[in-house]
């Protein structure tokens, strides 16, 4: 396939498009999924899932030289009704959502000690979010979390990560028949931290699951958000939100498997650079295959460059096996801030750092509203001010 690399500011690609007699999952990767560490060879940058990564600095979760022996301090705060359990490896509720499909998931599922399950009943509507506090302690951990919800129950999630550390995790969510599942994720690390996870996603039939990813902070951040859909009818929105600082490299990969008919998805993701050797990484890859007739996607990433010394990667992917669908396209662009919103904004009397904050909240306003939380959605706005004020000092 043609891909997009190394976008300079002010060019757009519309990525590459497919149409394939035969694919699998594995021709993605270098291995197939896999919960056993040991199918999968250790990592050497060449690889096309980890030719834009920073090995060296993944701090040895990638080769197995991480030993767990630091923490995490974990906060869940459930509504009632809502069953929060700690159960062991051998829970049969663990691994439904999907396999590990690189080393370090893999390294993760392998290391966990003990998983966190959260289960929302059947039919259960709930009022007041879901919320989870992970607070880095230092050195290696690893994890493993389930969320469930039973048939037409409907759940809001917050899962928030702080303080510092190397983690490796992997996050499951399963949706019964009906269930609406809204999915907040804040990476907001010391600049310190590194932090791997793959989020698989099964969206069960007519359910609908909607994702909004929040990365900020850390040194290294790479996440690899996955949806299947376990019957007809599904639909999923993948939203992300990122700010790439000096020498922050975030990394967003995405895989939407389009097996079943008449789903949907939809993803957009945007992100602001700045900074010597900011390096943001946002791979978008949406399979449909021959048996998911009916289906409607489109995936979109845009890149807001606000200084000199950042880099982007934006890759676009779609395979279409069928040609009985509703409509399928993707999108990428990457630009400079324009001038000339700034001037329009400056001339009605707006002070320059005023317009540029202005510019840049309205670049992002669209993602931020889909949180649908007041308190974090005014978080979030502080936090994108906050990282502006190296910017435009």
């Amino acid at each position: 396939m043609a891909e997009a690399q190394n976008i300079p500011a002010g060019s757009t690609t519309a990525g590459s498009i497919a149409v394939a007699a035969e694919s699998t999952v594995a021709t993605r990767m270098s291995a197939p999924p896999s919960f056993d560490v040991a199918d999968f060879p250790v990592p050497h940058g060449r690889e096309e899932e980890w030719r834009f990564t920073p090995l060296e600095r993944l701090r040895g979760l990638h080769d197995g030289t991480a030993e767990a022996g630091g923490g995490v301090k974990v906060d869940v705060s459930a509504p009632d009704g809502v069953t929060v359990e700690t159960v062991g490896r051998d829970d049969a509720r663990l691994g439904r959502a999907g396999k590990p499909v690189d080393r370090v998931a893999a390294q993760a599922y392998s290391a966990f000690e003990k998983a966190a399950v959260v289960t929302v009943p059947k039919e259960t509507v709930l009022t007041e979010p879901i919320r989870v506090n992970i607070q880095g302690q230092g050195g290696v951990s690893f994890g493993h979390t389930v969320f469930e919800l039973g048939a037409f129950a409907e759940a809001v999630v917050v899962i928030d990560h702080t303080g510092d550390g190397v983690r490796a995790a992997n996050v499951e969510y399963v949706l019964g028949d009906g269930a609406k599942l809204t999915v907040v994720s804040v990476q907001d690390w010391a600049d310190t931290a590194v932090h791997c996870s793959q989020h698989n996603a099964l969206v069960g039939r007519d359910a609908t699951f909607k994702s909004v990813v929040v990365t900020f902070g850390g040194d290294v951040v790479r996440l690899h958000p996955r949806v299947n859909y376990a019957g007809p009818g599904g639909e999923a929105e993948l939203y992300g939100l990122y700010f790439t600082d000096d020498g922050q490299h975030q990394e967003h990969r995405l895989f939407v498997d389009h097996e079943a008919s008449n789903c949907r998805s939809n993803v957009v993701y945007k992100g602001a650079l700045q900074g010597q050797d900011a390096h943001a990484v946002w791979i978008g890859d949406v399979l449909i295959r021959a048996s998911a007739t009916g289906t409607d996607t489109y995936e979109l990433n845009r890149n807001l460059v606000l200084t000199d010394g950042a880099r982007v990667d934006s890759v676009p992917n779609l395979e279409i096996e069928t040609g009985e669908i509703v409509g399928a396209g993707h999108a990428s662009a990457t630009g400079r801030f324009e001038d000339e919103q700034l001037f329009y904004l400056m001339a009605r009397g707006i002070p320059e750092q005023d317009a540029r904050r202005l510019v840049v909240r309205g670049f992002f306003a669209e993602l931020v509203q889909q949180i649908g939380l007041p308190d974090l959605q005014d978080r979030l706005i502080a936090r994108i001010d906050e990282e502006l004020e190296e910017s435009v000092a």
